[in-house]
């Protein structure tokens, strides 16, 4: 449990009370009540809603929650278990959230919950640079065990990498002096569309329901963000991707109206499968990586992007999709894809594709030289 979660077990037995007495109290009721009698203490409302939907399940399999608690198997992992009683064997699942309850959730945090961010005003930056955060084909969803490959990998796991490797590049990037974060995500944040199929149906191995990845994913990109804006202002891409076409566009468009309120970002959240930024002599295009084959994307840089183009020294292209690291000098960009933090499931490690490094990777620009660093955590 991280030190977060561990934090709001103090109002566990509170919550659960309030609930009991109030039945008709929503998720947001309840932190609405803990927020106002304990101001000082900081509560985030999503991590304190998924803390919640935990507690209100334990009520209902409170021998199992004893159990796990034993075993250290964690309760919101547990989808299908054997009830053993004197009479019966009885083989049970448990449900966890519905679907309505779920959107229920999604639609109030989204309509009610608008937080207020106060504008950082940030000192000049003398030699400032740009910073690359830049998460690749996360796969929140994906399952993956030592039965098959050489490592295991869950949604939990996908959430510490993320924010270990993102700690990572930036103590990594601590001896540059930080101007502006250019932070990308989508490219298959989400393993799946409904938890069984990419959105062209290919069936997955996955870990949990397709709630619990959108859900997990959604924190840790907010809590992702909360670790990077004390640095410096960010502007965030988002990439469609093949996984997840239809509900990586849903989760970057709640990420957007989560932040909509702070005026230290900028978000480029189109569904246009190739984006550019400039920053000073760097033209920076990002795109998924299943489209257009590489040597086309010098072209297309310079057909969709003409401006940038014509007024910058240094252009490249990141893309994602293959899970490992290849470069190339085209005439006039760079192009480059990056490493990811998932394992291999079944079939990659079948196929031999599970010995890449896995890595978060990121990137420094400096405002005359364009690219001079690359920054990698590894796992």
């Amino acid at each position: 449990m991280s030190g977060k979660d561990s934090a709001l077990l103090k109002y566990k037995d509170e919550c659960l009370q309030l609930i009991a007495e109030r039945p008709s109290y929503t998720n947001k009721n309840v932190y609405e009540y803990i927020t106002k009698k304990y101001p000082a203490d900081n509560i985030v409302y999503n991590t304190f809603r998924g803390r919640l939907a935990i507690w209100k399940r334990e009520v209902g399999h409170s021998g199992l929650a004893q159990e796990c608690e034993t075993v250290g198997i964690p309760l919101d992992s547990v989808n299908h278990y054997w009830y053993k009683g004197k009479n019966f064997s009885i083989h049970t699942k448990n449900k966890g959230t519905t679907y309505e309850e779920f959107r229920k959730d999604l639609i109030e945090d989204l309509k009610e919950y608008s937080p207020t961010f106060k504008k950082i005003d940030r000192q000049p930056c003398k030699d400032g640079h740009l910073l690359i955060v830049d998460p690749a084909d996360v796969h929140f969803g994906k399952l993956c065990n030592t039965y098959e490959g050489s490592n295991d990998y869950n949604i939990q796991i996908a959430r510490d990498r993320v924010l270990n490797g993102v700690e990572g590049l930036l103590q990594k990037a601590s001896g540059f002096n930080i101007e502006q974060i250019m932070l990308v995500i989508g490219n298959d944040m989400l393993h799946t569309e409904n938890g069984r199929t990419t959105t062209g149906g290919t069936p997955q191995d996955s870990d949990g329901m397709w709630y619990e990845a959108f859900l997990a994913a959604k924190e840790t990109i907010i809590d992702m963000i909360e670790l990077l804006l004390p640095v410096a202002d960010i502007h965030c891409h988002y990439d469609p991707s093949n996984h997840d076409y239809i509900s990586g566009f849903m989760l970057a468009d709640s990420i957007k109206s989560y932040f909509r309120n702070n005026k230290n970002m900028t978000f480029d959240f189109s569904i246009r499968h190739r984006k550019y930024y400039k920053w000073n002599q760097s033209l920076i295009g990002t795109t998924h990586g299943d489209g257009a084959k590489w040597k086309d994307l010098p072209n297309l840089m310079a057909m969709e992007a003409k401006e940038q183009w014509s007024t910058t020294n240094h252009k490249y292209f990141y893309t994602h999709h293959i899970h490992h690291k290849q470069a190339q000098d085209f005439i006039g960009v760079t192009c480059e894809s990056l490493r990811s933090p998932s394992s291999a499931d079944s079939w990659h490690s079948k196929k031999g594709f599970d010995h890449s490094p896995k890595a978060i990777e990121g990137f420094i620009h400096s405002k005359q030289f364009g690219q001079i660093a690359r920054l990698t955590h590894n796992f």
